[in-house]
């Protein structure tokens, strides 16, 4: 049997808010193994890396907006 289209869609949204705080407590280095292991196994792959570099962008452009607001310029 397949999955009726809304329950598959809550799915694609379900991954992906399981990946986005898979890659937010990774960002921390906060991690249990058994966490882990569960994630790796539920996750996309795709999202993982969509997930991440849009993190590593935010992190970047916060940085810089924290920069330029301490020091005057």
């Amino acid at each position: 049997m397949t999955e009726p289209a809304g329950n598959a869609r809550k799915s694609v949204i379900a991954s992906f808010l399981r990946t986005i705080k898979m890659v937010l407590w990774g960002f921390l280095g906060i991690r249990k193994g058994s966490d882990w292991q569960e994630d790796a196994q539920k996750t996309n792959p795709f999202h993982i890396i969509v997930v991440g570099i849009v993190g590593v962008i935010l992190l970047i452009v916060g940085l810089m907006v924290l920069v330029k607001w301490v020091v005057p310029t």
